[in-house]
């Protein structure tokens, strides 16, 4: 047996102690609150294992304590083993400073209220590296804490985002923040990207209930009730204090906050008793919000079980979790006069809906089509840019609105009545009265008037127009859902408040958000934004009528241009493409407003955008591909990859053109690219403020790049 070295020692030490960047956060945040700091601030970059930094406004350290700060078992607020028994400070081993310094590289800068300076030193296993040496400072102290587990490399490679690691700390963070209600806490996200800013504030003075509105958002904040008791038993002297959630409020995820003499801890055994009282009172799969914080003698609780002090042992546990449990449930019956329920009207079955399902011929359709266009004909108010549905819970009608056209081609929505029995399996509730067709033909403006009793009054509005669908197919809401679980937060903050600045290339486009200027990718943006208006608007889009003398396309046709050789004959392909979609021509045509005929003619394709018609060049491609890349065998599949084809169809390609080509049919693309980017920009950016929600897929493919920061270009010419 050897004695092992004391580096190694140490270095083990520090890695129980020091686990990850949180570990180190929570350790001088409580050092911060020993020191009776009021603000305490925290810095980070690449979640805190490049760049740490903590600041606060406490009464300092003392230049005589400078050289022997860092060293372990150093600390003022332990003299002999038996004050555990009445510590009421956090630190009481000494550890917490050495073991950072270990794993890093640490900086501490310090002031105390009567000097008249600040210090700064720096320190290397755990010894003073260099002197201590005077510098300007606030009163307080500031320590920078970078490379963390520079010389653990397995430690290092074990994280598997600087993201994880960020959220984390500010896990830790809002826990303390909400605690220490009346101080303020600030988190601060120093990369050099789009995400940078500030993720946790809370001001001075503010209160637990306003904290947890702030923190945790205001659906928990407005419904948190107060537990406020004291046991007075003799031997549990139990103070009981917090906030927890009523029976209105329930969440996906359990939040249980605990603090047991004002020490961040956690509890299995309370965390299980509670949880299991709220099932009584939450529907299944909801779960509370529950923040407690709980004062006991000293001597009945042993801080001194774990390296990390997230766990504690205290004396009667048992009764002391009843009487928490007792507690918690007697706020929630005092607040339980009234309740919040979510109900759905009830729907007919499958076989209600065949038997009442009105049949509608051809001459009930005409008079429905007459109907409509007498409706536009003698009304003053409607033009065809009006929004199709006047519900004031609807999307915005921006997203929807028909295109401005020319008053021959333009026609109002399109929808084929016919019910699919494919992929209607995961359908939840679809009734057919709402969603009856409503296509009209300018030409028919002098037709014959008919009996507007012939069609069913229920399919239209006050208006004589269609009805707003109510698609409620379980595949495409959890499609939509999947995109908000998706989203980046920083991203959409970002998008939501920008500036235009102006078009770089057709594709490319600068935007300015606060100090930032990011150069954009328009093309990847408006595929996501025409991928989730898709989501938004299914089966309630407005029809694009390609004209008959210029854009009447065969898609036999269409297939064979983009055909080679090598994939076979190109009138095989055609053919089997042109059956193959016609197979599939109803469902588009009901869900997408893809009008394809029987004789194998495309007629018509969605509007997604008001003031936009994307380039009829891309339309053999895109033919091609929602014949060839679409999986049309699973329905959730299949609506999410006919979408994408269709946003692709839509979006501002690529330009992948040399500078030299002459071929007359790039040069031709490329002009119409330039005409669709000219229209895009007119109404694309403001859709993207308003409506699009960036995915965190957007964060690494070059879509946002930040070229340039106002108090960085003010560092590089020297001006502050």
């Amino acid at each position: 047996i050897k004695r092992l070295d004391e580096t190694v020692v140490n270095r083990i030490a520090a890695g129980e102690v020091i686990q990850r960047p949180a570990n180190a956060v929570k350790e001088m945040i409580e050092n911060c609150l020993d020191a009776g700091s009021t603000c305490i601030t925290v810095s980070l970059k690449s979640g805190g294992l490049k760049l740490l930094q903590i600041s606060d406004n406490g009464h300092g350290i003392r230049k005589e304590d400078m050289e022997i700060v860092c060293e372990r078992f150093t600390t003022s607020k332990l003299k002999e083993f038996d004050d555990l028994k009445s510590i009421a400070t956090f630190g009481f081993r000494g550890e917490a400073l050495a073991s950072i310094s270990h794993v890093a590289h640490l900086t501490i800068t310090t002031r105390t209220k009567d000097s008249k300076c600040a210090y700064k030193a720096s320190y290397l296993d755990s010894k003073l590296k260099g002197a201590v040496r005077p510098t300007a400072g606030n009163i307080g102290t500031q320590i920078t804490v970078e490379d963390l587990f520079y010389n653990v490399p397995t430690r290092r490679k074990a994280f598997k985002s600087a993201s994880e690691e960020h959220q984390k700390i500010a896990d830790v963070m809002t826990r303390y923040a909400l605690h220490n209600s009346g101080k303020s806490f600030t988190l601060r996200k120093m990369d050099q990207d789009v995400s940078a800013g500030v993720s946790v504030r809370t001001q001075l003075g503010s209160t637990h209930v306003t904290n947890i509105g702030t923190l945790f958002g205001s659906n928990v904040g407005k419904e948190v009730i107060q537990v406020d008791h004291f046991d007075p038993q003799l031997h549990l002297k139990v103070g009981i204090n917090g906030y927890v959630t009523n029976a209105n409020c329930s969440i996906k995820r359990f939040l249980f906050l605990l603090f047991i003499n004002n020490r961040l801890v956690e509890c299995t055994v309370l965390k299980k008793a509670l949880d299991s009282l709220y099932q009584t009172y939450l529907p299944k799969g909801g779960h509370p919000f529950v923040y407690l914080s709980l004062e006991m003698p000293a001597n009945n609780l042993d801080v001194n079980v774990h390296p990390t002090k997230h766990e504690v042992h205290f004396l009667h546990e048992g009764t002391v979790v009843e009487s928490v449990e007792k507690q918690v449930e007697a706020a929630l019956l005092s607040c339980d006069s009234s309740r919040t329920f979510y109900m759905q009207k009830l729907l007919p079955t499958a076989n209600t809906e065949t038997t009442q399902k009105p049949t509608t011929t051809s001459k009930d359709k005409v008079h429905a089509q007459l109907k409509i266009c007498n409706a536009h004909n003698n009304s003053n108010d409607l033009t065809p840019d009006d929004p199709v549905s006047h519900d004031p819970k609807s999307h915005d009608p921006k997203s929807h609105d028909s295109m401005s056209q020319d008053p021959k081609s333009h026609d109002s929505m399109s929808h084929d009545p016919k019910s699919h029995d494919s992929m209607s399996h995961d359908r939840k509730s679809h009734d057919p009265k709402s969603h009856d067709p409503m296509s009209h033909d300018p030409k028919s403006h002098d037709s014959k008037s008919h009996d507007p009793k012939s069609h069913d009054s229920k399919s239209l509005t006050a208006a004589g127009l269609p009805r707003r669908r109510q698609i409620q197919l379980t595949s495409v809401l959890q499609l939509s859902e999947e995109v908000k679980e998706k989203s980046h937060k920083e991203l959409c903050k970002v998008l939501h408040d920008h500036t235009f600045v102006g078009c770089v290339e057709p594709e490319l486009a600068l935007i300015q958000h606060e100090t930032k200027l990011h150069l954009v990718n328009t093309g990847n943006l408006s595929e996501e934004l025409f991928y989730q208006t898709l989501l938004k608007d299914f089966g309630n889009f407005a029809i694009y009528r390609l004209s008959v003398c210029c854009f009447y396309v065969s898609l036999t046709l269409l297939s064979g241009e983009i055909l080679s050789e090598p994939d076979g004959s190109k009138e095989n392909l055609a053919n089997y493409i042109v059956n193959f979609l016609g197979g599939k021509a109803e469902m588009l045509n009901d869900y997408f407003c893809i009008d394809i005929t029987k004789v194998g003619h495309i007629s018509g394709i969605p509007m997604l955008l008001k003031g936009y018609s994307p380039p009829l060049e891309g339309l053999p491609l895109f033919v091609m591909r929602l014949a060839t890349e679409v999986d049309w065998e699973e329905e959730k599949a299949c609506f999410n990859s006919v979408c994408r084809e269709i946003a692709r169809f839509f979006a501002i390609p690529q330009l992948c053109l040399n500078v030299g080509c002459t071929n007359c049919w790039n040069i031709c693309f490329k002009i119409e690219v330039y005409k669709a980017t000219i229209l895009f920009l007119n109404v694309g950016y403001t859709n993207f403020k308003f409506s699009l929600l960036v995915p965190t897929s957007m964060v690494d493919n070059g879509t946002f790049l930040q070229l340039a920061n106002l108090p960085d270009l003010y560092k590089v010419f020297e001006r502050c």
